[in-house]
């Protein structure tokens, strides 16, 4: 499919705000693909297909994702806004029939990151983060860093996910967790393995 048939596809299932939301991550993904050498072709799909269930209730999302099998631990079930992410990935492979692995990962961990996140995952993380239509507190300055170094940037959205997370007093996946701890050590060039062995 193209951007134009797969919009037509999402538009019956997003609210307004929600598809044009879907619309400027797309772009997004496909600017930042462009600047650091992802995919553009796939940034664009996985961008304009991220968010294809966040607007099926809650109940439905639970439907699906025992249809097609999804497991979700105790972290998880108590995170409903992770669930569109896991089940978009699946409802992508199993409705949409799209079975590049890079953009199935890309839309499942779009919400929390994961530890080795490939590219096209850093693109999708930061497009949903620095898409035209975002206007929290500080999104200049994460537009600002994603225009200058990717991983910095990445580092931001981990770090501002977290805090966000545990000012709320939610719980955080532990795939966040070692997204954020992972992107806190690259950057220091630390070696874990010699600082963390005994003597």
């Amino acid at each position: 499919m193209i951007l134009e048939e797969y919009e037509a596809v999402i538009k019956p299932l997003l609210s307004e705000k929600r598809y044009y939301h879907s619309v400027c991550v797309s772009k997004a993904a496909v600017e930042l693909a462009k600047k650091y050498g992802a995919d553009p072709a796939k940034a664009e799909t996985a961008g304009i297909l991220h968010d294809i269930m966040k607007d099926l209730p809650q109940e439905k999302q639970l439907e699906k994702m025992k249809e097609y099998g999804i497991c979700l631990t105790e972290v998880e079930r108590a995170a409903p806004k992770l669930w569109h992410a896991m089940l978009g990935a699946v409802y992508l492979q199993k409705e949409l029939h799209i079975e590049d692995r890079e953009i199935l990962d890309a839309v499942r961990y779009h919400t929390t990151g994961r530890r080795d996140m490939t590219l096209l995952d850093r693109v999708l993380f930061l497009a949903d983060f620095i898409s035209a239509d975002r206007d929290y507190p500080g999104v200049e300055e994460l537009r600002k860093a994603a225009d200058k170094n990717m991983e910095e940037a990445v580092m931001e959205g981990l770090a501002y996910t977290v805090a966000d997370l545990a000012n709320g007093k939610k719980p955080i996946h532990p795939d966040t967790i070692e997204a954020y701890n992972q992107a806190a050590l690259i950057p220091g060039g630390k070696d874990t393995e010699k600082e963390g062995c005994c003597r």
